[in-house]
């Protein structure tokens, strides 16, 4: 559906090679499957790199928070025109309780119905940022090195910026940190619980070996974490927040 090419990897070949070691409880996968589990943590890697933390999702992703919190705060003050009163929806707004069967009603449905109507409310901030998502009129991003820059200074300065022309700093000035994207990181065993590390067999003269996957494979140690720190703003400004970035 991205129209990227990354995620292919040998899944039948991979389900073939795990086996079981009972007396430590746990599996691992045979030496043959050793070069399928490197290629599908490459693709889990790229993943993430080129898709999962893509500018543009992640600025949609930050969009549909704004929406969602005013049109929280909407409701709260009595100000939201369009809900529908006790629907999953309306119940997860206003933090009330509901039945799971409630919370598993709600859907990419749900979200685009409210989303289009509330296109049509008086508020001019939950109008536009709809109508912005809708038509995908994105937010623009920029990468912060926030150790290169005086974060205080810097935010002050883009506040400024998103205030002149004519936007409201809650909504239209969201920053992003893509180590809170609500996914696991790229594999990292330092990370990982112990039951949940890859053992790999190792074949040896006298017996086989299992180990943990980064002891055998310079593919997966060379593969490192990271973190990206990001502010989205309206694409109206996009030129004075460069510009602002270049100044540091």
């Amino acid at each position: 559906m991205t129209g990227a090419k990354y995620g292919n990897y040998d899944l039948e070949w991979i389900i073939h090679s795990i086996k079981l070691d009972p007396v430590e409880e746990r599996i691992y996968v045979s030496a043959k499957g050793l070069y399928a589990v490197e290629e599908y943590l490459q693709a889990r890697f790229y993943m993430f790199r080129q898709v999962y933390f893509h500018h543009s999702l992640r600025a949609s992703e930050n969009m549909l928070i704004s929406i969602f919190r005013r049109a929280v705060d909407l409701l709260a003050e009595g100000n939201l025109g369009f809900y529908q009163i006790d629907s999953p929806l309306a119940k997860l707004l206003a933090a009330r309780l509901m039945t799971t069967r409630e919370f598993l009603s709600l859907d990419d449905h749900d979200i685009m119905f409210h989303i289009k109507q509330w296109m049509g409310e008086k508020d001019p901030i939950l109008r536009d940022l709809c109508s912005r998502f809708i038509n995908r009129r994105l937010f623009k991003s920029i990468d912060v090195n926030w150790s290169e820059v005086n974060e205080e200074e810097f935010l002050a300065a883009a506040r400024e910026i998103v205030t002149k022309a004519g936007f409201s700093v809650d909504y239209y000035l969201l920053r992003d940190s893509a180590g809170d994207v609500p996914y696991f990181g790229p594999y990292s065993p330092s990370t990982s619980e112990p039951k949940t590390q890859i053992y790999v067999e190792v074949k040896r003269h006298t017996n086989n070996q299992r180990c943990e996957i980064t002891e055998v494979s310079s593919v997966v140690r060379q593969m490192r974490g990271f973190k990206l720190d990001r502010l989205c703003f309206p694409k109206e400004i996009s030129q004075e927040m460069y510009d602002l970035l270049s100044q540091w």
